[in-house]
């Protein structure tokens, strides 16, 4: 049974991601899906708007066959790091043939184009990169500005475009990761990327969630299958509350201002501009705009106050990042998921977690004869069950669920 591997947030599946996973299947030729999907805190450094398991049962419930989580320090980082720990977790299960990604150009001859330059010509772009810094241009700037210089027949819209860089970054992972991966990639539909307008079925995640926020009626957006998971969801109070989410922020960036500077990546001064934020802020949103500058954007503003949140030191993210993922963490399957489960179990070239309870002993097992990466995966994982007891104490209303929650929600199962 051939498999098509996705790299999904899902926050919240909406009919854009049902597309994406049908004209995957089509494309690829797969007759099963196998989700990563980032877990409470995401890509762009913000809190999921519902928990990691409802976004699970409502990507089983519109077709996804596996979903696995692809750990913190993967899933709220940047591109390049977002999208090589997604292709290590779907390379790892060894079952996995194919990956397809959405892109504004939907044109992989392009991508790939861009995504070999990069590698092969890495140093002289990091140099390059690196002295357009110092004049004060911002990272995403900087870089296409270079890139346009090696790759003039390239639009300059192909490097900007947000599902191309990642799109981008995933072809650059499976060059260096030397994967058997295939991949493929469709044309997004619908509303771009940061769109918060809705003019059709498609929208963008971020529009729907406006539109959540605005009291607005966003069931035609959804798959029939998801629209009560999410709306009893919401009913229920497991969304993300800002309010929370800024007083639990102030708290952490109000203490010794020091103790920021161990922070995964608080240097260059920010730590200053977020002691500053932190006593002069009203709400997350003004936060985060009295911390951002023309050198520091708003993606890396975010995914550092959630680095401070979570009290993430920088010590760890980068023996992280350099280890790459090491468990495969399983949050759901279908019927035709548990079939692949059991080939994946047989190749896997990592342990798979579906239960935390047990974790240490499934780790102490695969790790047998490598103790340090044993040390290691379990203060990755540690992360994890972290950042979900943090996310319990920034929803609406957590009708005094414990909130160890790893620990009580089985793999959701359909």
């Amino acid at each position: 049974m051939r498999a098509v591997g996705l790299v999904t947030e899902y926050n919240p599946f909406h009919n854009g991601h049902l597309h994406h996973l049908r004209e995957s299947l089509r494309v690829s030729g797969a007759e099963a899906s196998v989700a990563v999907m980032s877990g409470h805190f995401l890509q762009r450094g913000e809190p999921a708007m519902v928990d990691k398991w409802v976004r699970t049962e409502m990507a089983l419930a519109a077709g996804v066959d596996l979903v696995f989580e692809l750990p913190f320090a993967f899933a709220c980082n940047s591109a390049p790091h977002f999208a090589m720990g997604a292709v290590q977790t779907l390379d790892a299960l060894g079952v996995v043939d194919s990956i397809c990604f959405g892109s504004e150009a939907g044109d992989l001859a392009q991508l790939n184009k861009v995504a070999t330059v990069l590698v092969e010509r890495q140093e002289e772009i990091e140099s390059l990169t690196a002295a357009r810094l110092r004049d004060g241009v911002n990272y995403p700037v900087a870089r296409s500005e270079v890139l346009v210089g090696f790759l003039p027949e390239v639009s300059a819209e192909i490097l900007n475009s947000p599902n191309n860089i990642l799109g981008i970054e995933y072809l650059k992972a499976l060059y260096r990761t030397n994967s058997r991966i295939q991949p493929y990639t469709i044309k997004r539909r619908g509303a771009g990327y940061h769109d918060t307008d809705v003019k059709s079925q498609i929208a963008s995640a971020t529009g729907m969630r406006r539109m959540i926020e605005a009291g607005e009626e966003i069931e035609y957006l959804l798959p029939q299958p998801c629209r009560k998971i999410l709306h009893e969801a919401l009913r229920a109070g497991r969304s993300l509350d800002t309010v929370r989410l800024f007083v639990a922020l102030q708290s952490q960036m109000l203490q010794e201002s020091e103790t920021l500077n161990e922070i995964y990546l608080v240097d260059d001064g920010i730590d200053r501009r977020l002691d500053l934020a932190a006593l002069k802020a009203a709400s997350f949103d003004e936060l985060v705009s009295g911390i951002k500058s023309r050198q520091w954007t708003l993606t890396r503003v975010q995914r550092i106050l959630m680095y401070v949140l979570l009290q993430v030191k920088a010590v760890e993210m980068k023996t992280f990042i350099q280890t790459g993922p090491l468990y495969l963490r399983l949050l759901g399957s279908s019927e035709r998921g548990r079939k692949i489960l059991a080939r994946a179990r047989r190749r896997k070239k990592l342990p798979i977690i579906a239960d935390p309870a047990r974790a240490t002993n499934t780790l102490r097992k695969f790790y047998r004869n490598r103790s340090a990466y044993q040390q290691l995966a379990e203060e990755m994982l540690r992360l994890d069950l972290r950042a979900t007891r943090i996310y319990g104490l920034l929803q609406g209303e957590r009708s005094g669920e414990y909130l160890n929650q790893d620990y009580y929600q089985p793999a959701w199962q359909v």
